[in-house]
């Protein structure tokens, strides 16, 4: 969401930033107010904010000729950022690391699907029937996945012009799903690329006729869209991991070991992050790739944690978002999680070897948005870490989100009931 301005008035006016309504950050993904927010409302007159652009993320967009994008704090009239913005959540989860001798290198894995039907093209038909960029499933496939370089090759090039290094492209398990992996960075600028990666391929594939979407599960019959997100730990100037330690028995450091187990022990807590739509919880199914169950696992993909790497690139995956998430309150949960774990010197459960589907023992990740709600609501971790009105604001909008969807009735209420019942 944001303003097109022209380029001279954006010098003119970029150091006092640009007046949008308060009101979106009530709205619905349809655009619709939400009532009962505390933050902004009918009652309050929907005032302004202030969005100041971080000049740090001017980038040109090659894809369309002559404009730039830059992503911006949201500001209240006092000066204060306005706390439920993402990327003020993610800002204040980085600082309180940094006051604790910490920094972070994350990464993000974006899946989506492209289909050859345009965005017009797919409302034209109701959603129903696309055509799919592979009519199979292409995993790791270069031959069908060159029917659909030119765009690839097209985003790529944007990406890296934008000071975004992708690491890889490659076809995923889905009939036309796509993966393309962006380089570690920091947390803020990790998080910043992935809003832009994800406004470039959009773009892009409408350029080229086609669309692209980041739903969990597009369809009940083909895999979800994940975006796991990797995330080690260092010192606070970067020059040094912490999140290895050689003379350890298994090689990380008890900082680390502390950070995953607080990752790990509140997980329920924090889906809500991760899977913050009625759809999200669609996508965690047994054997899909997608995690049902809270546990880690040395390079095991059927858990929700995983330890990969090695020496300084040791880093942990976090398997249960969506590409749904939002990644900036994300991040920011993820190390609000993990810094609880430190400060409780909390100690990681046993490894799960094997297929931890099929291991009832283990705690199931929240398998609806009402239970992620509940364990949102109720978690003690959370209300500190970013406090009450944070957490009240997105318990609130997910609870919408329920409601609305509770009222609705669905294609396959009407295939099953309509004559049978």
């Amino acid at each position: 969401m944001g303003k097109r301005e022209g380029a001279k008035y954006f010098l003119g006016a970029a150091g006092e930033g640009s007046h949008m309504c308060d009101y979106l950050f009530t709205v619905d993904v349809e655009g619709n107010p939400i009532p009962g927010f505390q933050s902004a409302s009918w009652e309050k007159g929907y005032g302004d904010f202030v969005v100041k652009p971080d000049i740090r993320t001017w980038r040109n967009m090659p894809w369309l000729s002559g404009q730039a994008i830059v992503i911006g704090d949201c500001i209240l009239p006092d000066g204060a950022l306005v706390p439920t913005a993402p990327r003020a959540m993610l800002k204040k989860q980085i600082q309180k690391a940094a006051e604790l001798g910490f920094s972070f290198n994350f990464a993000s894995e974006l899946e989506f699907y492209l289909y050859e039907d345009s965005y017009d093209g797919c409302i034209a038909k109701d959603f129903k029937g696309l055509t799919p960029s592979s009519p199979y499933s292409q995993d790791y496939n270069l031959l069908r996945t060159t029917a659909v370089e030119p765009l690839l090759a097209e985003l790529r090039a944007a990406l890296d012009a934008m000071g975004i290094e992708v690491e890889t492209t490659k076809g995923e398990w889905g009939p036309g799903q796509q993966e393309i992996s962006l380089r570690y960075a920091d947390p803020l600028t990790n998080a910043d690329n992935h809003v832009y990666y994800k406004q470039a391929v959009k773009e892009i594939a409408a350029k080229h006729q086609k669309s692209a979407t980041f739903m969990a599960k597009p369809s009940s019959d083909i895999a979800g869209s994940s975006c796991h997100i990797h995330a080690s730990l260092w010192s606070v100037d970067g020059s040094r991991s912490r999140s290895v330690d050689p003379s350890s028995p298994d090689g990380l450091s008890k900082e680390f070991k502390h950070f995953m187990a607080g990752v790990m022990a509140h997980a329920a807590e924090i889906t809500l992050f991760f899977a913050p739509n009625i759809n999200s919880y669609k996508r965690f199914q047994s054997g899909s790739f997608a995690p049902t169950r809270i546990c880690w696992g040395r390079d095991n993909r059927t858990t929700a944690f995983r330890l990969v790497g090695h020496g300084k690139s040791t880093r942990m995956e976090v398997r249960i978002p969506g590409a749904d998430a939002n990644v900036h309150t994300a991040f920011a949960a993820i190390i609000a999680a993990g810094l609880k774990g430190i400060a409780d010197e909390l100690q990681m459960p046993d490894e799960t070897n094997g297929n931890a589907y099929a291991d009832p023992s283990l705690h199931e990740i929240p398998k609806s948005l009402n239970e992620a709600i509940a364990r949102a609501h109720g978690s003690a971790m959370l209300r500190q870490a970013f406090g009450n009105v944070v957490v009240d604001h997105y318990v609130h909008a997910a609870k919408w989100e329920v409601y609305q969807y509770d009222g609705f009735v669905t294609d396959w209420e009407k295939r099953r009931l309509f004559e049978r019942i």
